[in-house]
Order: C-alpha cells, then structure tokens, then sequence
C-alpha cells in the first residue's frame, strides 16, 4: 500500500487514502504484506460490537468518563454498520494472538471517537486506543471471544437458514417421488426395488442430522473468555467487567453468552473451534455424497442411469452442442473440497495451544467463518437452484427395475438360492430379464411368478 511518509502534530502517519488506523496498524501492515487476505466483516463486527458494551460497561464502572465512552460507543456502533469497511486491513497472517488486528480495531475506534469529540481525526487525545478503548481488555481475551460471538451468529444467521431450506426442499422430493418405483443399488450394482422417494428421505435426513450436530456447538461457543486478559488472571480488569459487557452483547444478539468456566481452557485451547469445523466438515461430507447420487442419477440423459432429470441452467461444453452439466452439484462438491482443507489448517491451528495462549487465532477464525459462509451459500444454492426442480423419469425408474437381474432376489425363499443365481446368471449371459427366464424354465406357475416380481417391487 502506498503512503505518504508524513505525521501529523499527535505523531500518526497520514496516509494517501486518510485513514483513520494508526502507526501500530501501519507497522502491522508494513510486516505483514503476505497475503492481501483480511479477517471477515463477520469477524470485525464482533470485535467491535465488544469494544461498544466494553466502553458503555467501563462508564458504569466508573472507570472511563461518560463522554469518552459515549464517543467510543458510537465510533463502535459505527464500525459495525461497515462504515470503516475499508479501514481492517490487517493481513490474516500476522502475529498468532490477533494483537495486529485488535490494534487496527482500537485505533480506528480511537481516530473516529476523537473526530466525534474534537472535529479532528486521529491522535491518542483525548480517547487513547489502548487506555480507553482497550480497557479491561487484551487481544488474548478479545479475540477469542470474537471467534466464538462471529461464529455463533454465522451459524445461527446463515448457516441453519440454508440448512433447513436445504431439508424442506429434500423432503419436499421425498413425499413427491413416494409413489416412484426404482432399483436400488449397492456397490454400483443394481440391488432390490426401492421408492425414489426413500431415496430422498435419506438425503434429508443427512441434512437434518447434519444441522443437529452444528446446533450442538452452541453450548461450547456460547462460552466467552472476555475478562481474562493476559492469561486467564484477569489482571487490569474489575471483576464485574466480563459479566457486565457479555449480559449487554447477549441482549443485543439475542443469544445467551455466558462467562467461560474456565479461562485458562478458553484461552490456551480452541477446541470449541476445531468442534465445530469437525461438525461443518460432516456437512460437507453429507453434501458431496447428496451431489454425486443427483449427478449419478441424472447421468445421460440417454446413456447413463437417466433417473431424474436435474435443471439446465447453462450449456454445459464448448463443443458439444446441447451438452449440459450438472453444474451445482459439481460446485457443492468443490466447496466442501474446500471445507475439508479448512478443517485441516483449523486442526493444525488448534493444537497450537502453547501454555497460557493458542498462537494461531487469525488463521482459525478466518478459515472457520469461510467454512461456515461456504457451507452456508453451496446449501442455499444446492436447494433452490437443484433439487427443487428436479423430476422423476417415471418411465426409465420402471423400466430399470424390469431389466434388473436383482429380481431373483425375490425367488429365493420359493425355489431356493441356489436355483435363483442360476436363473440370474441365465438372464445376464443372454440379455434376458428374470421374468422371461423363469418362465422359459417354468420354476413356477406364471401366476404365482408374476405376483412374486410384482410384490418384489411393490415397496
């Protein structure tokens, strides 16, 4: 980034664009030039929506003059609606607390608080961004806290939304494609009868366990270690801060945060973290196994399995006319590739738990809110743009089912394994169907035979 080497009279670098971050920011920015990659809006919101009741609960102590306070709040409040979008940029590898972004975060605060106050942006004076918006607090409380305040409201605003959209509309498929008949298949094989519609409840059952095991880390990332500090201690804090801040941040989201039990566990580990990327990444499991059952059913659309017929939503080559592609399933797939890859860096993170601080915040938290947001938009777009307009192909669903040498599964506990293999074996060297055969063979009365198959696929 570039800038001009010039301060102004309360010794801040004044840079090309005006910012409002400070040196600490700019030295941050100078160090780290890695990656271009930031931590999420989602991330910064939470951080700041801390420093607001952090301000307002300092006021009350009598620890932060009410004017400062009041300016800090608003400054806060500020940031939160992404009016200083543009002001985070920290890159995500920086030093493992996330003190860099903590500090990008206080100054910006600062800078707008005394613009608010004095008409002039920028300065330690009168707001300070480590005595007063950071009172009471340090990154390796904060950010913590902030992984667990974002990744909670990601979850709860994003991720469960599209989730259930994800099952209503499988389930939707479910009761539609109840009265279609098809073959099941195991090993790739062709198997027993089956409904398409079992089928379906299948998937959506995949998706509804998958959103029980996510809502199961609530508890966990319900926890806060605000209050803690340095390392746990809570040393330059009042006792009343953590309980006071964490009531006000529950009121405002609507989600019931509580102190952690134990702050040396909540700042030394991110297991609560690596939880719920393990629970993300059973999501993204469920997700590819949905994917490629529709891409396998719909393969074709004459030569393959041709069950269903999925949406065309775009010529699928650049040289085969009238080709089309599963597109969105194929999508889904690549992004929980992607989800996967995140639980692996999430889990290298996490057990870097050194003593008294885990040393890898900023590259847990901005995998686990890009997992989160991935999941979260492949399973919106997987439902309304695929499943909800997939139809059956009645006529190749019962058609398949006649031609499967599965069949003779039905003849056995009539006319024994042994004779019913035979039969199958029969029907698979000359291009018969099992019914054909066995009436050729007459193992059976045909009446009795063909009640048999009927029943067979009578699910």
């Amino acid at each position: 980034m570039k800038y001009r080497e010039e301060k102004d009279t309360m010794g801040w670098v004044r840079l090309a664009h005006d910012a409002y971050y400070g040196p600490q920011t700019q030295r941050a920015i100078e160090n780290f030039p890695i990656s271009g990659l930031v931590l999420p809006f989602s991330f910064i919101h939470s951080l700041a929506l801390i420093k607001k009741y952090a301000a307002i609960v300092n006021s009350e102590l009598g620890l932060l003059d009410p004017d400062k306070s009041d300016a800090i709040a608003t400054a806060s409040q500020e940031v939160m609606d992404g009016k200083f979008n543009d002001q985070f940029v920290v890159d995500v590898f920086q030093t493992g607390s996330g003190t860099s972004t903590n500090m990008n975060m206080n100054e910006v605060i600062a800078a707008r608080a005394n613009e608010i106050l004095t008409g002039k942006r920028g300065g330690n004076l009168p707001v300070h961004p480590n005595d007063h918006v950071n009172k009471g607090q340090s990154s390796n409380d904060l950010i913590p806290s902030a992984i667990h305040i974002s990744t909670l409201l990601s979850i709860r605003q994003r991720l469960i939304p599209a989730l259930n959209l994800l099952h209503r509309e499988l389930s939707n498929k479910a009761v539609e494609f109840h009265d279609v008949k098809k073959i099941g298949r195991t090993h790739l094989q062709d198997a027993v009868p089956m409904r398409l519609g079992q089928e379906f409840s299948g998937y959506a059952r995949q998706v509804e366990l998958g959103k029980e095991r996510i809502e199961s880390t609530e508890k966990r990332l319900c926890e806060l270690t605000l209050g803690g500090t340095a390392v746990g201690t809570g040393l330059n804090t009042h006792p009343q801060f953590a309980p006071r801040v964490i009531t006000l941040i529950s009121a405002a989201t609507k989600v019931k945060f509580k102190e952690a039990e134990n702050r040396f566990e909540a700042q030394a580990a991110q297991d609560a973290a690596m939880e719920t990327s393990g629970a993300l990444k059973t999501v993204a499991v469920s997700l590819v196994k949905i994917s490629n059952d529709i891409r396998w059913l719909a393969s074709g659309p004459r030569c393959g399995i041709g069950e269903i017929t999925i949406p065309s939503l775009q010529p699928g080559s650049s040289i085969m006319p009238g080709k089309v592609n599963p597109v969105i399933p194929e999508s889904v797939i690549q992004v929980a590739a992607q989800i996967m890859g995140n639980d692996t860096t999430i889990m290298l993170g996490c057990q870097s738990g050194n003593f008294e601080l885990n040393v890898m915040l900023p590259v847990i938290a901005y995998n686990l809110l890009e997992s989160i947001g991935l999941l979260a938009s492949a399973a919106g777009v997987f439902a309304e743009k695929c499943i909800r307009g997939i139809s059956a192909n009645r006529k190749r669903c019962t058609a398949n089912i006649e031609k499967s040498l599965a069949l003779a599964t039905a003849l056995v506990p009539h006319i024994g394994y042994d004779r019913a293999a035979s039969i199958a074996k029969t029907a698979y060297r000359t291009g018969k169907t099992i019914r054909e055969v066995a009436l050729n063979e007459k193992v059976l009365p045909e009446r009795l035979l063909n009640e048999i198959l009927e029943k067979s696929a009578d699910v």
